[in-house]
C-alpha cells in the first residue's frame, strides 16, 4: 500500500504463501499471534494480520475458519487468550465495543441491531456517546448520509423502511462515530445490485479518505472487484495472503478450502419439463404482525424437472410465502395446490406425506432443534413419510442412525463425533445436514429458503449441484434466495418478490442482474398489481 511497508513471504502447509508482515508507517491495526480457544476448540491459532490506512482488506475463509472470532476480538466482543493487538503502533487491550469505538474501530454487523418502533435519528442516538440535541443530530445525519451517497430521513420510522435503507442506517451510524477502521460482515447480503453498487462507491471514497475497511464476504466476485488485499483463514490459521484483483473467484475459493472447488453444472441439455407439481393461485394473506409482510395475489406454477428461483431483498414476504407453501400458515385451500390436490388449509405433515419437503431459512431452531441429536432431528421431519422410522409408539433409533450416517457421507457433514447435537455443528455443516436430510428423501417437490445462506464456496457448490440434480431427476424445486449469483447459476426460471407481490417467472436466459434489481426495488409490485 504505502511507503515503508515491508513484505516477506513464507510457505504454508498447502504449498501456498503467506506474507508474515506488511507493517509500516501506514499501518493502522497489527494483530500478532492472536489466539482464541473455546474449550478444546482452537478457533484462532496465532493469527497475524495487518490492516493499513486507506485499504479495503478482505477476510476470507470457510465456515468455522475463525473469521467471526477474529473480528470480535478487534471489536472488543471477545478477549484473546494469546497474542497482542497494536493500534497505530501501540499495544492496546480492547475490553469491550465501547473501547473499540473510542480507538476508532466501528463495525457494521450482518444482522441489524435496530429498534423497529424508533425513528432513524433515535436509533443512531442510542449508539453515540454524546448525541447532542436531536435537531442537531438530525442535521448531521442528513449531511453525512448525503455526502456519502446514502441519503436518510432522520424522522422515518425503521419498521416502514426496506432492508437496504436499514443497512444505510447501520453504516451512517458507524460513520458518525468517525472511525478509522470499519469492519463489515456480509454487507451486500440484503442489497439489490444497484444498492450494492452504491455501497461500493461509498467504500471506495472512504478508502481514498484514509479510512480502512475490513471486508468479510462469501461473494468472491465483489471481493475481487473492490478489495486491495485479502487474508485467507483455514482452521483458525492464516494460510495465504494475496491481491484479489489478480485472482479469480475460483482461485480465491480454492485458497479458502485448500482444494479446487467443484463447478456447478446445470447440464448442457435442456431440462425435461413435466407436469405442474405445485400451483399457487392468487395466494393472499394478511400480515400476521405489525412487522410482517402481507402476501398479495401470488401466482406461480412449479413444474417437474425445473428449478424456479424467487429473488428478493430480505423482508419482502419470503418467510410468509414459505410458511404458506409449507403449511405453517394456513390459507384458503385452493390457493396452494400440490399435485392437483388443494391443500392451503392442510398442515405440513399432510404435505410431507404427499412427497413434498421443506428447508426453512433458519437452520437452528426452525430447521433443527438445537439440543437434539441429528438422528432425532431426522425423525422430527420424516416420521410420517414411510421411512420406517416410527412403528406405533416406537422410534427405530437404528434406522435413524443409518440415515444420519448416510447424510453425513453424502453431504460431507463434518462433526467431532457421530450423531452430535445440532447446536454443536458449525453453521455451514448444519446447513448441509438440514438440506441433505430433505434431499435424501428424493422428494417430488422441494421448497428451500436461502439454501446456502452464510456457507462457504465448497458447501455452496455441493448444495447447488444437489438441487439441480434433484430437478433433473424429475422433481420440482423452488428456491427462495437473496444471492443473485446462486440464482443465475441454478435457476431455469426466475421470479422476484417485492413487498408481498410476485413477478411472473421468466426464463433465466431472458433475465439479467439489472432487471432483477429493478424488480426487487418495486417493479415486482407493479407487475403483481397488473397481474
Amino acid at each position: 500500500m504505502g511507503d515503508g511497508v515491508a513484505e516477506t513471504e513464507t510457505m504454508t502447509g498447502d504449498g501456498g504463501t503467506a506474507r508474515q508482515s506488511r507493517s509500516g508507517k501506514d499501518t493502522l491495526l497489527d494483530a500478532r499471534g492472536l489466539t482464541k480457544r473455546f474449550g478444546d476448540i482452537l478457533a484462532n491459532d496465532r493469527v497475524d494480520l495487518v490492516i493499513n490506512k486507506g485499504e479495503i482488506h478482505a477476510l476470507l475463509g470457510e465456515n468455522g475458519a475463525g473469521k467471526s472470532t477474529l473480528v470480535k476480538m478487534f471489536y472488543g466482543s471477545l478477549e484473546p487468550d494469546g497474542g497482542e493487538i497494536l493500534w497505530q503502533g501501540q499495544r492496546v487491550d480492547i475490553g469491550n465495543p465501547a473501547a473499540a469505538r473510542e480507538l476508532g474501530i466501528g463495525m457494521v454487523f450482518q444482522h441489524f441491531s435496530l429498534f423497529e418502533a424508533l425513528t432513524v435519528a433515535e436509533n443512531i442516538a442510542l449508539a453515540l456517546p454524546n448525541p447532542g440535541r436531536m435537531s442537531e443530530l438530525a442535521n448531521r445525519i442528513q449531511s453525512v448520509s448525503r455526502d456519502y451517497g446514502l441519503p436518510l430521513n432522520p424522522d422515518d420510522i425503521v419498521v416502514d423502511l426496506p432492508v437496504g435503507i436499514r443497512q444505510r442506517i447501520e453504516i451512517v451510524r458507524c460513520l458518525l462515530q468517525e472511525p478509522q477502521l470499519i469492519i463489515m460482515d456480509e454487507p451486500t447480503s440484503v442489497l439489490t445490485p444497484q444498492e450494492a453498487d452504491l455501497l461500493f462507491l461509498t467504500l471506495e471514497r472512504l478508502a481514498k479518505e484514509g479510512c480502512a475497511v475490513l471486508y468479510i464476504s462469501h461473494r468472491l466476485e465483489e471481493v475481487k472487484r473492490i478489495c486491495h488485499h485479502a487474508t485467507i483463514l483455514r482452521h483458525g490459521q492464516v494460510v495465504r495472503e494475496c491481491d484479489p484483483t489478480k485472482e479469480t473467484p475460483a482461485s480465491l475459493a480454492s485458497m479458502m478450502v485448500g482444494a479446487d472447488v467443484a463447478s456447478v453444472s446445470a447440464s448442457s441439455q435442456k431440462p425435461q419439463i413435466g407436469e405442474t407439481r405445485l400451483a399457487l393461485k392468487n395466494l393472499s394473506a394478511k400480515a400476521a404482525t405489525p412487522f410482517a409482510t402481507a402476501l398479495n395475489k401470488v401466482s406461480l406454477d412449479l413444474r417437474a424437472g425445473e428449478v424456479v428461483a424467487i429473488a428478493g431483498v430480505a423482508g419482502n414476504g419470503q418467510g410468509e410465502l414459505f410458511d404458506a407453501i409449507s403449511g405453517e400458515m394456513p390459507v384458503a385451500a385452493d390457493m396452494v395446490v400440490l399435485d392437483g390436490k388443494p391443500c392451503g388449509n392442510r398442515n405440513i405433515t399432510w404435505r410431507r406425506r404427499q412427497n413434498a419437503a421443506f428447508v426453512p431459512e433458519e437452520r437452528l431452531g426452525h430447521g433443527a432443534v438445537p439440543g437434539m441429536k441429528l438422528s432425532q432431528n431426522i425423525v422430527l421431519t420424516r416420521h410420517s413419510t414411510g421411512d420406517k422410522l416410527v412403528s406405533g409408539f416406537f422410534v427405530s433409533n437404528a434406522n435413524a442412525g443409518k440415515m444420519e450416517q448416510r447424510i453425513k457421507k453424502s453431504f460431507d457433514v463434518r462433526m467431532s463425533h457421530d450423531d452430535p447435537e445440532a447446536r454443536s455443528l458449525s453453521g455451514g455443516n448444519l446447513q448441509k445436514f438440514v438440506v441433505g436430510r430433505e434431499l435424501d428423501r428424493k422428494p417430488g417437490v422441494l421448497i428451500v429458503n436461502q439454501p446456502t445462506w452464510g456457507v462457504d464456496a465448497g458447501a455452496a457448490a455441493l448444495i447447488r449441484q444437489a438441487l439441480i440434480d434433484l430437478a433433473r431427476s424429475g422433481s420440482a424445486v423452488l428456491v427462495i434466495s437473496q444471492d443473485l449469483d446462486e440464482i443465475f447459476e441454478i435457476a431455469d426460471r426466475i421470479a422476484v418478490i417485492s413487498r408481498g407481490y410476485l413477478s411472473a417467472a421468466e426464463p433465466t436466459s431472458d433475465m439479467n442482474r439489472e432487471r432483477v434489481g429493478l424488480l426487487m426495488a418495486g417493479g415486482a409490485e407493479a407487475q403483481g398489481e397488473v397481474a
